[in-house]
């Protein structure tokens, strides 16, 4: 099972913190003394001093988001409505509207608060403390006093506390904090494991390699409460609005006294027309839609990103490992000269390829292997990006690469070469002579044709594909996934030019590769989505979005999650702050209402804006 809310929430009376019991007594306070003065049981002076009381944190709170951040907020709006009040003849609803809105500010703060513990409970937690095996016997140790190299000892139902290799035994693990995959996997001898995954059967040796703040499950959390910061562009809209709206705002408000002079009205008016609504209309569904995204391993890196991602029209795919399984494999063997068999053939393009780490090499080695050729080591090794490599091999150069690692040698591809469609071809040369042809093919990640066709149905209106494979190769696997455009035989820069001609096009584009080794791809989008990054920390951290699993249909599900957190963010703006405050002022001007009904009506948009945005937690998602 994944983590719930309810699950690994924190209690309400952890949130009952010292000061947030001083603010529920001065608050009762207030309330009482002003219930007693409208009794006549006090004197005025009583009032005026529990509404220093109850009015303190509020211009405290007020003055320091004015003088550091340059912001009126509601505290501010508060305050002054309430002295005027006071002064204006409206005494009781003056102190009303101020006890109200202290119920309301607590009320906001207290939710926010467990919203935010309830978004790490969404991702689980580490175990404080480890049974490790020292010096022959076994000891439990706090989490901080375990080294690099211990042997971590965990049982069937426990939470495993670091990232390590399993030295000894097996067993089935739920890694859904970690990749959002909710059914187990299994795990055994000389297997990775990860901090914060749950051990449901068996019984695991783990041999420390990570612990604390290093441990993959420690950066995803970090990432997670940075985003929570980064503001998204629509947010930024709003804190501008607010910003022109405040001299609009008491401009209309000395317009509408002089022509009144109803103390009351203003009063009324004041709680209506405050802009700081505007600032929780958005914070609140980032956090939830960051939050739900992590818990079903999509790591979102900020609310812009997110934002960019609800509006993307235009998604790019890097063909191999992305669109593809990325594990080629030798579908056949072309021999060109007489004097070469196969076996020659593959052991020298095998002892070429030996210190190569691309996919394609990696490839040849594993056929070289199951057909029984020993291969010797090259003499010197280069590795030519994008085109193949080159070696000393007995004393033989020997290259093995695509054809534009041939042209780059003089080396002309005879015309009446066999094509086979859907695969890619790789040539050896020896000595300056073209001597075979290698035929590789990589398998279409399953389901990716559904896939495209949903992130379709969300809006995208282009779909691209990139890839350095030959356009006989590229088509083929670009006809079984239904692509618009097809970029082939494309250096790593010419992918970046192929990303910036969209953009030029005026298409906001989306690049989904890998992981490293498309980063400038994935840097020159407008969000870069790297897959499989779990456990990577560089991947980890260069994209914009990172995807912990290889799995393509978390695409769709973090564009649902985007999309529908802005749908969320524009029904506050709409509803929560727009339709009520217009509604209100428009009662307050008519005058149906006063300031107490307004300090009563003044909770609905903070609480319709709270629900609205804290179900994106919860709600299910097409």
């Amino acid at each position: 099972m994944q983590p719930t809310l309810t699950g690994e929430t924190i209690a309400w009376n952890q949130l009952m913190t010292r000061d947030r019991r001083i603010e529920i007594a001065r608050i009762l306070v207030t309330a009482v003394v002003i219930g007693l003065y409208w009794r006549e049981l006090l004197p005025v002076w009583c009032l005026w001093g529990a509404v220093a009381i109850g009015i303190y944190p509020l211009l405290k709170s007020g003055i320091n988001d004015l003088l550091k951040v340059r912001k009126i907020g509601t505290e501010i709006f508060v305050t002054i409505a309430t002295l005027i009040a006071l002064f204006g003849g409206e005494a009781i609803a003056g102190a009303v509207l101020m006890v109200i809105i202290l119920i309301a500010e607590f009320i906001a703060e207290l939710n926010t608060d467990r919203a935010r513990a309830s978004i790490r409970g969404l991702i689980g937690a580490v175990p404080q403390t480890a049974l490790v095996r020292r010096d022959g016997g076994e000891k439990t140790v706090p989490i901080e006093q375990l080294r690099i190299g211990d042997v971590v000892l965990v049982k069937a139902g426990e939470k495993i506390p670091v990232d390590g290799r399993i030295v000894r035994g097996n067993g089935s693990v739920n890694e859904a904090p970690i990749t959002g995959e909710s059914l187990p996997r299994d795990k055994e001898s000389g297997g990775d494991i990860f901090a914060g995954t749950v051990l449901e059967s068996g019984a695991l040796d783990i041999e420390t390699l990570k612990v604390g703040a290093d441990t993959t499950f420690a950066r995803i959390v970090k990432l997670v409460e940075e985003a929570e910061e980064s503001q998204a562009p629509v947010q930024k809209l709003a804190d501008r609005v607010a910003g022109w709206l405040i001299p609009v705002v008491f401009v209309f408000l000395v317009c509408v006294f002089l022509a009144t002079r109803n103390v009351r009205m203003i009063v009324t008016l004041m709680i209506f027309t405050s802009p700081a609504e505007l600032g929780l209309a958005t914070p609140m569904v980032m956090i939830a839609a960051i939050a739900r995204a992590a818990r079903n391993g999509i790591l979102i890196k900020g609310g812009a990103y997110l934002e960019t991602l609800a509006k993307v029209d235009t998604i790019v795919f890097d063909k191999t490992g992305t669109l593809t399984i990325g594990e080629p494999r030798v579908k056949g063997v072309t021999v060109l000269r007489d004097t070469m068999d196969e076996r020659e053939l593959i052991r020298l393009a095998a002892a070429a390829d030996r210190r190569s780490a691309h996919p394609l090499a990696k490839a040849v080695l594993e056929y070289a292997a199951m057909n029984g050729v020993n291969y010797p080591e090259p003499e010197n090794f280069e590795s030519v990006s994008g085109k193949g490599v080159k070696a000393q091999v007995e004393g033989k150069t020997i290259l093995v690469g695509n054809e534009a690692l041939l042209n780059c040698d003089g080396i002309e591809v005879p015309k009446e070469q066999e094509e086979r469609v859907g695969m890619t071809a790789v040539f050896v040369v020896v000595d300056n002579r073209l001597v075979g042809i290698l035929y590789l093919a990589d398998e279409v990640r399953p389901g990716t044709r559904e896939i495209i066709a949903q992130l379709r149905a969300s809006g995208i209106r282009n779909i691209a594909m990139l890839t350095g494979d030959n356009q006989t190769t590229a088509k083929a696997v670009a006809d079984q996934i239904d692509v618009d455009e097809v970029f082939a035989e494309l250096l790593p820069e010419a992918k970046v030019e192929a990303i910036r001609k969209l953009q030029r096009l005026g298409h906001q584009v989306a690049m989904i590769g890998d992981g490293v080794n498309d980063a400038p791809a994935l840097a020159a989008a407008d969000v870069g989505i790297a897959m499989g990054v779990g456990g990577t920390q560089a991947a980890l951290e260069a994209a914009d979005i990172a995807l912990m699993t290889d799995d393509l249909s978390k695409i769709v599900l973090g564009r649902t999650i985007a999309r529908r957190a802005y749908r969320t963010i524009k029904e506050n703006l709409i509803v929560g702050v727009g339709v009520v405050h217009v509604l209100g002022i428009t009662a307050a001007l008519l005058g149906w209402i006063g300031p107490i009904q307004a300090a009563v009506l003044h909770l609905g948009p903070d609480v319709l804006v709270f629900l609205n945005s804290v179900k994106l937690l919860r709600v299910k998602l097409n």
